[in-house]
């Protein structure tokens, strides 16, 4: 299981397990299924996937199937107690992510080590805040963040981690893992690492008697449940094209480009404020109702939302409407702060962008709050804002002007069979 968001519109790039190429993907049955004849004509098989509960390609459009985990959970005492054999020179640890040292550790190996574009210009910088907000949410195990660490020089060289979820999938609500932060060393790539490290956490996921798990990547894997797409919204569209992010339009001038994508100084909905701590009982009523009509969505209750949707500064912001007359929440937004180092750049060091998160609209129409959101993070000195076109996120990019990235985003789930391909208006999730 493996991790990858695109990061700019010339797409993305991570590692893959079976060290097979980045490939764009169509969300049709066909398309996947001539995927699937040209890999194998090629023998470029996924010889680690394949002997792994996940949908198969040779599978799809099996509506005979079931629905649900495709192997039944194992007797715990069966579970394999010791950890997975690294090569000689490795060893594995358990990062606490509460010391100070650990998470610079980790910090510094993903900073130099994480998810680049093809270009290699830009890399994901994921802040020392947001790491140990993503992976200490309630019920959090330490046993899931796991390094492998050289054993002569002790430098950390490998990451993979999970926390816990709880994921709805039609009806079902599934205990299952989060995957993320796969990440190898730069000059480590060819040790195939990566497979040992997907089965050493999928080995202490089950230690907790969880069978299930949810990760996206960049790459096709069999088999994406849905497959996304990012687009960007240029807040300072100068520095984006001077960073080569993005690049000046036929016929357009600069000081034309700056023209178009310019904001309103405020927000124009009444009653649009930051979202408060005594705010969580109403906003929870307010996605838990709104998440329920998607097919795959989490299951968040009080604390989660305290936790994932709370702002903190640098992390995640978050804003709702609350009716000046009745003082009801009607309406919610939020994104999360994930900035990328720009690579060789000698005027920046530093894309900063924000990735929409979790949107409701209920009173006030989603074209508003959602060109409320790009106006506090325009004030907020934000370069660029993401968002994937899942849930209802479609009906506002075009017209809020976001233009689509390159990249592709699939999402996949781990021993747990959905028989049709959705479309991601139908996800209801979004994976950090």
């Amino acid at each position: 299981m493996e991790d990858n968001n695109p990061i700019s519109p010339s797409g993305s790039q991570t590692q893959n397990p079976d060290g097979n190429s980045p490939s764009d993907n169509d969300v049709s049955v066909d398309a996947l299924a001539r995927k699937v004849q040209e890999s194998l004509s090629l023998a470029k098989r996924h010889k680690f996937w394949e002997t792994q509960p996940v949908g198969q390609f040779k599978d799809l459009g099996d509506s005979s199937l079931p629905e649900g985990p495709i192997e039944p959970p194992t007797p715990l005492s069966e579970v394999k107690q010791e950890p997975y054999n690294l090569p000689n020179l490795y060893e594995w640890i358990t990062c606490d992510m509460d010391s100070d040292e650990m998470c610079s550790e980790v910090y510094n190996l993903l900073s130099n080590n994480y998810v680049e574009d093809d270009e290699n210009m830009f890399r994901f910088n994921y802040s020392k805040e947001f790491l140990r907000w993503a992976l200490r949410p309630p019920g959090y195990f330490k046993s899931w963040h796991i390094g492998v660490r050289a054993k002569s020089s002790k430098k950390l060289v490998a990451f993979i981690t999970g926390v816990p979820a709880r994921i709805r999938t039609r009806d079902s609500v599934v205990n299952m893992a989060e995957i993320n932060f796969l990440c190898v060393h730069k000059k480590l790539r060819s040790k195939r690492l990566a497979p040992v490290m997907i089965k050493e956490v999928t080995r202490r996921v089950h230690l907790e008697n969880i069978w299930q798990a949810a990760y996206t990547a960049g790459v096709v894997l069999p088999t994406p449940i849905s497959t996304c797409q990012y687009w960007h919204r240029s807040l300072n569209p100068k520095k984006l094209i001077d960073v080569g992010f993005s690049r000046l339009g036929a016929r357009m001038t600069m000081s034309r480009t700056i023209k178009l994508y310019k904001l309103p100084d405020s927000t124009a909905t009444p009653g649009f404020r930051k979202m408060e701590p005594h705010d969580v009982p109403a906003v929870t009523r307010l996605l838990r109702k709104y998440l329920s009509q998607f097919l795959v969505a989490p299951d968040f209750d009080e604390d989660d939302v305290e936790h994932w949707l709370l702002p903190k500064v640098g992390v995640v912001d978050s804003y709702l409407v609350e009716s000046p007359e009745t003082h009801e929440i009607t309406d919610f937004c939020s994104f999360y702060t994930l900035p990328s180092s720009i690579l060789g750049n000698q005027n920046y060091s530093t894309l900063k962008a924000a990735y929409s998160y979790y949107n409701v609209s209920t009173t006030t129409p989603l074209l508003q709050l959602m060109n409320d959101a790009l106006i506090v993070a325009k004030q907020k000195d934000y370069d660029v804002f993401n968002a994937l076109d899942v849930m209802q996120n479609e009906s506002f990019l075009k017209e809020l002007k976001f233009g689509p990235g390159d990249g592709k985003l699939h999402y996949y789930l781990y021993n747990y069979r959905i028989n049709h391909i959705m479309r991601p208006s139908e996800l209801g999730l979004v994976l950090l």
